[in-house]
């Protein structure tokens, strides 16, 4: 699906995602990217499926998908945002960290079932460090929003302390 482009841009599925972001089950929290403009905007999916093993504990009665899970989806989106914007390609090394949530609300609850929309946008970039609003949604309505920060580094910086 990489390659399909429409008025909104670009699709991608669940390997091109894993090509772009290093995170895996249980704590990859996309699915795919229905539209991505480089250097702009994504919109990412989660279908949230009964079975995620965060429901065990939060709470079994009353299943509700984690805010702060919620807010991770948002990052990884923003993140294949940057790395694809980057256009390093499918052999890079990038990871991309959090440095900084403000604004964070949350709307509504996340419940099984519900197919949680990713709006991403990006605020602006400096060097390393990248910043975003997002907002997650489902079925048009807003679930949670925040304005966070991200910084991307290779891994061999981090081991030098070059953070």
């Amino acid at each position: 699906m990489s390659d399909e482009k429409d008025e909104s841009g670009e699709q991608l599925d669940i390997l091109d995602i894993k090509r772009a972001i290093p995170h895996r089950y249980p704590f990859l929290l996309i699915d795919r990217i229905t539209s991505l403009r480089r250097g702009h905007s994504a919109v990412g999916i989660k279908n949230v499926t009964a079975n995620e093993q965060f429901f065990e504990g939060h709470f079994p009665e009353h299943p509700v998908m984690p805010g702060v899970l919620v807010i991770e989806a948002l990052a990884q989106t923003a993140a294949v945002l940057v790395v694809r914007g980057l256009d390093v390609g499918d052999n890079h090394d990038l990871l991309v960290y959090f440095m900084g949530i403000d604004k964070a609300r949350f709307r509504q609850p996340v419940r099984p079932g519900d197919q949680l929309e990713l709006h991403v946008t990006l605020d602006r970039s400096r060097g390393k460090v990248w910043r975003f609003a997002g907002e997650a949604r489902v079925n048009g309505c807003v679930c949670a929003e925040a304005e966070f920060m991200a910084m991307i580094m290779h891994p061999e910086d981090l081991e030098k302390g070059k953070a």
